[in-house]
């Protein structure tokens, strides 16, 4: 079912940063300007911001010599509830690439908050680390600690949002089209964490964003109102259906996992109820538009082959999901030279 949303002819300032394909992005951007500041959720960014996180993750991509030792003596430390790859890699790798100190605590076994408050432990870490990156279970978690730490914090997953991936996605789709002017993205599936923040930062940028999901798994009311204040402004639309043909008519389809890391519960629940929304050859191709090309696929990883999608499509020249595996470092290494860097 469409929103309601205003139909607007976005027309950029002429001195607004560049898609990140465009070839006159900044080599080195001026000065950070996110310096101190926390990422608890893509409502924390203005446009003009993500667009100087892509200007920045652009130019680090094209030549990172110029970025090698920014961060010298900075100290990040990863607090993790939940297994990781790409999140625990692309934090690791990629700031110390940048001269920074890398810690990864696993909290698998114990949450935050459990053997001390989340308060008593950002009052410590604040006096040690320059950075809190955390992938937990809980948003409140990552709110309590942005509230109560004097450093920045990164929330790298939450059971709300998933910011970091969402911006990683949002690069990566603007250098496989050039431009995010007239884009359009599908989701298909659960309207989970990756939905939220995908949701926000289409609308926020003006992207067309649909969002397909069986009845009852639906994006949360507030992230769905919170998109649309945006995309009035933006001219985006901001769509919810219930049909896997609503994805006709899109550049990209994305899709994640049916049932996220902590839902084992309700395994019962969702079981056949996302079948029909597989993105498979026989739904791609009915989706696909006069000029018989799929639309570029995207998926956050891991996925789980056979279920959410068919080895034909995440193997196929369209899929661009390693891409955005990449991108996760290029960005957030943007993403941490704003916050930490001295410029």
């Amino acid at each position: 079912m469409p929103l309601p949303h205003a139909a607007l002819e976005v027309t950029m300032p002429h001195d607004s940063p560049a898609s990140p394909a465009s070839p006159d992005l900044p080599a080195i951007p001026a000065a950070p300007l996110l310096r101190g500041r926390d990422l608890v959720s893509i409502s924390d960014l203005t446009a003009g911001e993500v667009r100087a996180v892509f200007a920045t993750a652009g130019a680090m991509k094209r030549d990172f010599a110029p970025y090698a030792g920014s961060l010298a003596g900075r100290t990040i430390i990863m607090l993790f509830e939940k297994p990781s790859l790409r999140t625990r890699v692309t934090f690791e790798v990629g700031p110390s690439r940048m001269g920074a100190h890398a810690m990864y605590y696993d909290h698998a076994a114990q949450r935050i908050g459990q053997r001390e408050s989340v308060k008593d432990y950002a009052k410590n870490l604040e006096r040690w680390v320059d950075c809190i990156v955390l992938r937990v279970f809980e948003n409140r978690v990552v709110r309590e600690m942005a509230q109560h730490a004097r450093v920045p914090v990164v929330n790298a997953l939450c059971d709300l949002e998933h910011p970091c991936q969402a911006l990683a996605d949002l690069f990566t789709l603007g250098e496989k089209l050039g431009t995010l002017a007239g884009a359009r993205m599908a989701w298909l599936g659960d309207g989970n964490n990756v939905c939220h923040s995908l949701m926000l930062l289409c609308a926020k940028l003006g992207v067309d964003f649909t969002a397909i999901t069986p009845k009852g798994f639906e994006p949360q009311f507030q992230i769905v109102r919170d998109a649309l204040a945006d995309a009035r402004a933006t001219g985006a639309t901001i769509t919810l259906s219930h049909s896997p043909e609503a994805a006709a008519g899109h550049q990209a389809v994305y899709t994640d996992c049916w049932m996220s890391m902590g839902q084992d519960h309700q395994a019962a629940l969702r079981d056949g109820v996302f079948d029909r929304y597989q993105i498979n050859e026989e739904l791609m191709s009915r989706i696909t538009g006069p000029g018989g090309e799929w639309p570029l696929f995207m998926h956050c990883l891991p996925a789980h082959r056979g279920q959410e999608v068919t080895d034909e499509v995440i193997d196929s020249d369209r899929s661009i999901v390693f891409d955005e595996a990449e991108n996760r470092m290029w960005v957030q290494n943007a993403l941490l030279w704003h916050m930490l860097g001295r410029g």
